[in-house]
């Protein structure tokens, strides 16, 4: 039952006043709705913000607005949401005032909408249809009010989430967004990583309109399994009411390949009541494909209707290409591939987290000119725009969820949140020719919760995209020499984070441990590498010096390159970045294992190293 602030002060005496929204309603890979090619209402901009540090916008219940008791008498309160400051979104609260620089917990975001702003942009119509708040990223959890009403609650801080906002509408409209990005153990990531907590609502907001039925999702790709075969699979979401049916007629259109495809979506046992799904496969000539590849990022249109009254439209531009593995290999379209790539952070000096699309465009061009033709975007989904400029200038990506060092493996809270977040980061991108690797988790200790947590993590995968290779980055027994995980068996492909040269120094050992490898499988490295300040120059090569960084590739290269397995290789980091657990002198809170410094400009030695090798 609703309590009252003037009923009494119980939300402030009680520890568990935090029950019914902990548990209440969910905005996960269930809920969210695509938006490509759709009507949308920007609300970037400017936005009031305070930080909430006790969550009083629970305990004493803000999102009320209770500024009178039933007699009409005026109560004081403490919040204030259209005199406090203003902060910009997207971004995050961290650059935007000195206070806020190493905030860590919840802060408030507020702003007003009219349905007049809705009209201008054509986004009410008369014949109905749903509307949907769409977040691109926000960190960690965020809860909405919307005119006081509860929309619901998402976790995990860099996948999209929408709410349904349709039914709480009015003339005028208050929207009040909660966003807490305090580390807690039961998270994914947990408490302890290696790159900086960046708080608040860093990637873009809008209102975007849908039909009453609305295609809720799209995946549309070459099959993996059989040739002469383009997978499918359209989620169509009926609302409750009139137009509530067992079966929705859709089209799938490819017009360059004169494909015109009909399928009916309908009811399935294991999706909610109001949601149909089609799936299967289309026949289509190869011969006429255009491949995708990074020499070739040919994109065709694609378009995914309704048929009826008020049919709903998805259209987008999507590559074909075919990526798989035979034995030890790796094979784009059917042709042997050697991966050369680059592990690289969202983050760059100007923006911080909330990275722009001419910065992407300009790192993608950057690690192009330097002979990549592979991305690793670590340790957790980037902007979705990545994989989308990824896709028109041709460079191959893998991404990942940060199941990352320890976490609560046993805790099933835990599982749910990497599962959700695996799901909604697949959903997002798995139409993006550019994405050719899903990696579930990366160093993380040995057990058996843990065994069992990423092997159904790659169930999941699965499941969702059976087009694409998964991998996990694997762990090596130092003392047997040899890599040794359980879990690569489920894999497509074995990553290897090692450091010979830098933390370990043997590289004898290196030899050893490949040596031993003997599974069908290709390998990647995903991390090697070594710090170095930029402008450090030492003859003697000292450490920290970026003529040791550039000797440490170099033996690198020349080790790794001697053994046939090894089909890819993403040196640790494109750019310097922001990390709280490097703090000497030298490093002054950032990672300095890039090839290039945090400028995204200067570029140490062992850059020209790598343009060599890739070259």
């Amino acid at each position: 039952m609703e309590k009252r602030f003037d009923e009494g002060f119980d939300n402030i005496l009680i520890y568990h006043y935090d029950e019914e929204y902990q548990n209440g309603k969910r905005l996960d890979a269930d809920t969210m709705v695509t938006d490509i090619g759709r009507k949308a209402l920007s609300l970037n901009g400017k936005w009031h913000f305070c930080p909430d540090t006790f969550c009083s916008v629970i305990r004493t219940r803000w999102f009320d607005e209770t500024r009178y008791n039933r007699n009409g008498l005026p109560l004081p309160y403490d919040y204030d949401f259209e005199k406090w400051e203003e902060i910009t979104v997207p971004g995050v609260w961290n650059n935007q005032k000195r206070e806020y620089a190493l905030y860590e917990g919840a802060g408030l975001y507020f702003r007003t909408f009219s349905l007049e702003d809705l009209r201008k942009e054509k986004l009410i119509q008369k014949h109905g249809g749903r509307l949907f708040l769409r977040i691109g990223a926000a960190n960690y959890e965020t809860r909405i009010w919307l005119n006081k009403h509860y929309l619901g609650r998402h976790l995990g801080g860099f996948t999209p989430f929408c709410a349904d906002v349709t039914d709480y509408l009015s003339e005028e409209n208050r929207l009040l967004i909660f966003v807490d990005n305090t580390r807690r153990g039961e998270q994914i990531p947990s408490v302890h990583y290696d790159w900086f907590n960046y708080g608040g609502i860093f990637r873009e907001v809008e209102l975007f309109e849908t039909p009453d039925v609305y295609i809720q999702n799209t995946f549309i790709q070459l099959s993996r399994q059989t040739a002469g075969k383009i997978e499918y699979r359209i989620r169509v979401r009926a609302s409750a009411g009139p137009n509530k049916t067992n079966h929705i007629p859709v089209q799938i259109e490819i017009p360059k390949l004169g494909i015109v495809y009909k399928d009916d979506c309908c009811i399935t046992q294991d999706l909610p009541a109001d949601t149909l799904e089609a799936a299967g496969t289309i026949d289509a000539d190869e011969e006429k494909i255009e491949k995708w590849s990074p020499d070739n990022p040919v994109l065709y249109q694609v378009i995914v209707r309704t048929m009826g009254s008020h049919s709903d439209i998805v259209e987008e531009e999507i590559g074909f290409r075919r990526i798989e593995t035979k034995g030890q290999h790796i094979l784009l379209n059917g042709q042997e591939v050697f991966l050369k790539g680059m592990c690289v952070h969202e983050e760059s000096l100007q923006s911080l987290r909330c990275v722009t699309k001419q910065e992407i465009e300009n790192m993608i061009m950057q690690v192009k000119e330097m002979g990549c033709n592979f991305l690793r975007l670590t340790h957790y989904p980037h902007s979705e725009w990545v994989a989308r400029i990824a896709d028109r200038l041709g460079i191959m990506l893998l991404e990942e969820i940060p199941v990352y060092w320890a976490l609560e493996f046993e805790n099933p809270n835990t599982y749910r949140d990497a599962c959700n977040q695996l799901s909604e980061l697949i959903i997002r991108d798995r139409n993006r020719a550019s994405v050719i690797l899903w990696s579930v988790g990366n160093e993380n200790p040995d057990s058996d919760e843990r065994y069992h947590f990423m092997k159904n993590l790659v169930k999941t995968a699965r499941k969702l995209d059976p087009s694409r290779l998964i991998i996990a980055s694997c762990l090596i027994d130092v003392d047997q020499k040899r890599i040794k995980d359980r879990l690569i068996e489920a894999l497509d492909v074995v990553g290897i984070n090692e450091y010979y040269g830098w933390y370990l120094k043997d590289f004898e050992v290196l030899e050893e441990i490949l040596g031993n490898y003997h599974e069908d499988k290709p390998i990647i490295i995903t991390e090697t590498g070594a710090d170095a300040v930029s402008g450090y120059f030492s003859e003697n090569a000292e450490i920290y010096s970026e003529e040791l960084q550039a000797r440490i590739y170099e033996k690198q290269f020349n080790t790794l390159l001697k053994y046939p397995f090894i089909k890819g290789i993403t040196p640790w980091v494109l750019y310097d970045y922001a990390s709280m657990r490097r703090m000497s002198s030298l490093q002054n809170g950032y990672n300095i294992k890039g090839i290039i410094g945090k400028d995204r400009i200067y570029k140490k030695k062992a850059y020209y190293v790598v343009k060599k090798v890739y070259g």
